[in-house]
């Protein structure tokens, strides 16, 4: 049961919608344009603003219903909620290794932001909330989406120990963090540089 839940939660994450968008509608490949991703904000830049919506919801389902699989599948482990708690954990950072590493592209994707966010919508919504508004906050002031992202992904462990006392979720935000923070590691040195573009710019 347990592989079973990773397995098609990489599966979940692993399909790849920015990608598809981008053939779909405008023919191009968006691993050799802009930022390289497959993620929504490349999307936004390289394809449309109606389209980056429809992936950026498609990539938080993804990620919540890893989440919500887990879930379903150990309904038959009652009384042992760490294990339950841990199984949800594993399939929902299996969704984010198939959003960030997909099979069907090369083990090329996306950031993993979205997809996140959806994950921890799964597990503690109220900490997925918070998380959302904090990016948003940045965004507002700043209209750079990776510095939002990132001090999302830097305030997640956080929010995570003030709303809950599950092991396996504090464990969680901390390797999420880290995969955000890992994955935007070209946009950090644009930040520090001051060279990172805002929506609307081309990178």
């Amino acid at each position: 049961m347990g592989f079973l839940s990773v397995l098609l939660g990489y599966l979940l994450g692993s399909i790849p919608s920015g990608y598809l968008a981008g053939r779909w509608l405008k023919g191009i490949d968006l691993r050799t344009i802009g930022s390289g991703s497959t993620g929504a904000t490349n999307v936004l830049r390289s394809v449309g603003k109606g389209p980056a919506l429809v992936v950026f919801l498609v990539d938080v389902g993804k990620g919540a219903a890893a989440v919500l699989l887990a879930r379903a599948l150990s309904e038959d482990l009652v009384g042992v909620e760490l294990m339950r708690n841990w199984l949800e954990v594993l399939t929902g950072l299996a969704a984010l290794a198939g959003h960030i590493w997909p099979l069907w592209l090369g083990f090329k994707g996306g950031k993993a932001v979205a997809t996140g966010f959806g994950m921890f919508m799964g597990l503690a919504w109220p900490v997925g909330l918070a998380c959302l508004g904090v990016f948003m906050a940045v965004f507002s002031l700043s209209k750079i989406v990776s510095l939002a992202s990132v001090i999302a992904a830097l305030s997640l462990p956080l929010l995570m120990v003030l709303s809950t006392g599950s092991p396996a979720y504090i464990l969680v935000a901390l390797v999420a963090m880290v995969l955000v923070l890992w994955r935007h590691r070209s946009n950090i040195l644009r930040l520090i540089n001051g060279t990172e573009p805002k929506v609307g710019q081309k990178p």
